[in-house]
């Protein structure tokens, strides 16, 4: 599926290619956007200011650039490129993201991913919690020369991220050099999905290019990926959450009821306040 462009504020576009038109949600995975590579200023002021989620983790993997995250639950943390940054919203928060304060000031080339990760119905009453870790802490797996992947959350080869959620979701990211082969296992019955993020790739005998994302068959067991030019990837894979899915604006819930509930104690200043 080919992203598009998407508006997501007045002066912020990202790439989309989930939810799509032809394919609405990959449950538990509801949302994918591609933000950058893009050029900040020195001197910039920009950041997506204060609002409101609740009942899914919004889940940044950073490519380029540093970014800083805010919110009311009392979280604050700064993620570097490579690392990972996993927010828990739980019965709702106010949270406030963009590029750190030095990159604001020196400017540079800021790329990111974020997907929305949904949790079961049981727990999206659950506390708030905010976890990252940097580059160096996630494990590198699939090791050969040319490729440079690590597991941003998950288990695979018997090694372990250091993030922790109720939707156990396995996360490989980095790049491929132009001619490399990786084999992949895949769990049968599980959702997989592949979003390539820079040059194109052969995978499983189709070809997929920046920008596109590939959802398998959730009985597929092996993900053949070859790079047709250096290129980069984020492999997502997960037990599906088959239970109903409401989500609109900010907010992942069950049903439409619970959504409108969301929205308007976000307009009674339910969520609280946040000043940055």
């Amino acid at each position: 599926m080919q992203g598009r462009e998407k508006r997501i504020t007045a002066d912020e576009t990202v790439i989309q290619p989930l939810p799509h038109k032809d394919f609405r949600f990959a449950n538990p995975f509801i949302v994918l956007h591609h933000i950058g590579p893009k050029e900040i200023p020195a001197g910039s002021a920009m950041r997506i200011h204060p609002h409101p989620h609740r009942g899914f983790s919004p889940v940044s993997f950073f490519i380029q650039g540093e970014g800083y995250h805010m919110d009311n639950a009392g979280h604050s943390g700064t993620i570097a490129a490579g690392g990972i940054q996993w927010m828990f919203a739980g019965k709702g928060l106010l949270h406030s993201e963009g590029p750190t304060k030095e990159m604001l000031e020196k400017g540079g080339i800021q790329e990111m991913i974020q997907i929305w990760v949904n949790v079961p119905k049981a727990n999206k009453w659950d506390e708030p919690y905010y976890q990252s870790a940097q580059k160096e802490a996630l494990p590198p797996v699939l090791e050969q020369d040319g490729v440079q992947l690590r597991l941003a959350s998950g288990e695979y080869e018997g090694k372990k991220s250091p993030m922790k959620s109720f939707t156990p979701v396995t996360a490989i990211t980095g790049s491929i050099e132009k001619g490399k082969t990786v084999y992949i296992a895949a769990i049968p019955g599980y959702q997989a999905l592949l979003y390539v993020s820079k040059g194109s790739i052969n995978v499983n005998e189709q070809t997929a290019q920046m920008h596109q994302l590939v959802v398998f068959d959730r009985e597929n067991d092996e993900i053949v990926i070859t790079a047709a030019e250096d290129s980069a990837i984020l492999y997502l894979s997960a037990e599906p959450i088959d239970e109903p899915v409401a989500a609109k604006d900010n907010f992942v819930m069950n049903t439409p009821e619970e959504v409108e509930q969301a929205m308007e104690d976000y307009r009674n200043g339910r969520f609280g306040t946040l000043e940055y």
